[in-house]
């Protein structure tokens, strides 16, 4: 018989969130986000994302893979992997935001170079912005292991557009 894994997580009412910080800039979220005063939105938590640094537009984030995140074929999920890349790419393009605009992915390539395992350890997400602008944000990331070595590249277009909630 085998030993099954378990999981639970809990969050913050991210609707709650929302309103709570909609005077904030993006870097000004993301910062607070990064120092705890902002509870991490629920996918963050979900997926074991953690915020390591914001400045405009560059953020970094971390993650743990493990066994919860396997497919199939025996190896973490490649869509963990993205995931982290539209996170840290679309928070990067989220620091160059004023309050009450935000924004939507519309396209992410990535390209995975190699695969992840449980016992592969932390991985570091780094996303930057690489033209800001009023309607259409370009920005790239990276996924690398702690020791450095490259997991997968991706660039990301995203669509700046009034904040949820925002008036």
């Amino acid at each position: 018989m085998q030993t099954m894994g378990e999981q639970t997580f809990q969050w913050t009412d991210p609707e709650q969130v929302l309103a709570d910080t909609a005077a904030l800039s993006g870097l000004e979220y993301m910062q607070g986000l990064t120092e705890g005063t902002i509870p991490p939105p629920p996918i963050a938590v979900l997926m074991q994302f953690g915020p390591v640094s914001a400045e405009k537009g560059k953020v970094a984030f971390s993650c743990l893979p493990s066994h919860a995140s396997y497919n199939p074929i025996g190896m973490v999920h490649g869509g963990l992997v993205c995931t982290l890349l539209d996170t840290v790419t679309g928070c990067a393009a989220h620091t160059t935001l004023p309050a009450g605009v935000g924004y939507t992915s519309v396209e992410i390539k990535v390209n995975y170079l190699r695969p992840v395992l449980a016992d592969t350890g932390e991985l570091i997400g780094t996303g930057w912005v690489v033209k800001g602008g009023r309607s259409v944000i370009f920005a790239e990331g990276n996924v690398k292991t702690a020791a450095g070595d490259l997991v997968a590249t991706a660039s990301s277009t995203l669509l700046v557009r009034p904040r949820p909630g925002s008036a």
